[in-house]
């Protein structure tokens, strides 16, 4: 996400990071179109050329809006149809290994959107298909879909997990792992919160965010004090809360790969190796007493909130 001019617009310096990751034996690349507009797709397909596509499984999404045109975003056929060829155009490949639906759409039949996806998969444009930020009843709608209408379905899910935010315990992750859905969660480093260095520096994200990211609001008190206590914990476990934190996250057994989202070389240096850290049961019962499985310490990192909560006309109409 944070290749491209809303992170970090050097080109050149994205496609060393990734090169960099992909050496270090990093194999999964996820993306959007909409980060940086379609930006971010083409550093990622600049650094697979010369042959590293193939050493990737390669992700993108699709579902925001891109540029002005108020048909140029959601879940509907005519969307999707056109938006693919649009990501395997700046990505420089011929076929997405996991196209996903970025948010839910309530204006779109999701049998709709199963549809057109199981298309590009007949097709070979994509291979497999995948969500992001799903409640479990949606999961477990796409999986009927899928079986009563004879599509494609769905085999992966990402949705925001971290030790800061660990409602998807409830019943996210238990539903996937009871269809056998692939986990890929986002933002195991809550948004940086979890990097070690967030509250002496701040965060990007304070401006664009602010109900998640701004340290001076009442709903993020609960996140300092939690910081704080889980860099104690790190300190005493013989690791960076960095690791601490991934390594909790990759833990959980309905995961299958934590997406890290480095926006520098030391960003992504810090990172490695937290695939390798194996947290032992007296750390994980310890995170478990400063952040309660199964909660959010703010109810804003859920990710995503329906219209039905958050336009008034909704409930009024």
């Amino acid at each position: 996400m944070n290749f491209g001019r809303i992170g970090n617009a050097d080109h050149a310096d994205g496609i060393r990071i990734i090169h960099r990751a992909l050496d270090e034996g990093i194999n999964v690349i996820d993306t959007a179109d909409v980060y940086s507009q379609g930006e971010s797709e083409e550093v990622v397909g600049k650094a697979l050329l010369d042959g590293r596509r193939d050493e990737v499984f390669l992700a993108t999404k699709f579902h925001g809006q891109m540029g002005d045109n108020p048909h140029h975003r959601g879940n509907s056929r005519r969307w999707i149809i056109r938006e693919v060829e649009n990501s395997l155009r700046r990505l420089q490949t011929d076929h997405i290994d996991l196209y996903q639906v970025h948010r839910p759409d309530p204006t779109v039949d999701f049998d709709e959107t199963l549809g057109a996806l199981s298309d590009l998969v007949h097709q070979g444009k994509i291979r497999y298909i995948g969500t992001s930020t799903f409640s479990a009843a949606q999961i477990v709608e796409g999986q009927w879909t899928a079986e009563r209408r004879g599509r494609e379905r769905v085999v992966a899910e990402q949705p925001p997990y971290s030790i800061l935010a660990r409602g998807i315990e409830r019943d996210v992750l238990p539903t996937a792992q009871r269809y056998g859905l692939g986990i890929l969660p986002w933002s195991p480093l809550a948004g940086g919160w979890l990097s070690g260095s967030y509250l002496a520096g701040g965060s990007r994200r304070v401006e664009r965010f602010p109900a998640r990211y701004d340290a001076a609001l009442p709903a993020n008190a609960p996140k300092i004090e939690a910081v704080t206590k889980l860099a104690a914990l790190a300190d005493e476990a013989g690791l960076s809360l960095i690791h601490l934190a991934i390594g909790f996250v990759l833990a959980h057994p309905a995961v299958t790969s934590a997406i890290i989202g480095p926006r520098t070389l030391e960003h992504l240096e810090s990172q490695l190796g937290a695939a390798k850290v194996v947290l032992s049961a007296d750390v994980l019962d310890r995170i478990d007493e400063i952040v309660p499985p199964g909660v959010n310490l703010n109810p804003a990192d859920a990710g995503y909130e329906p219209p039905s909560i958050t336009d008034a006309a909704l409930r009024r109409r």
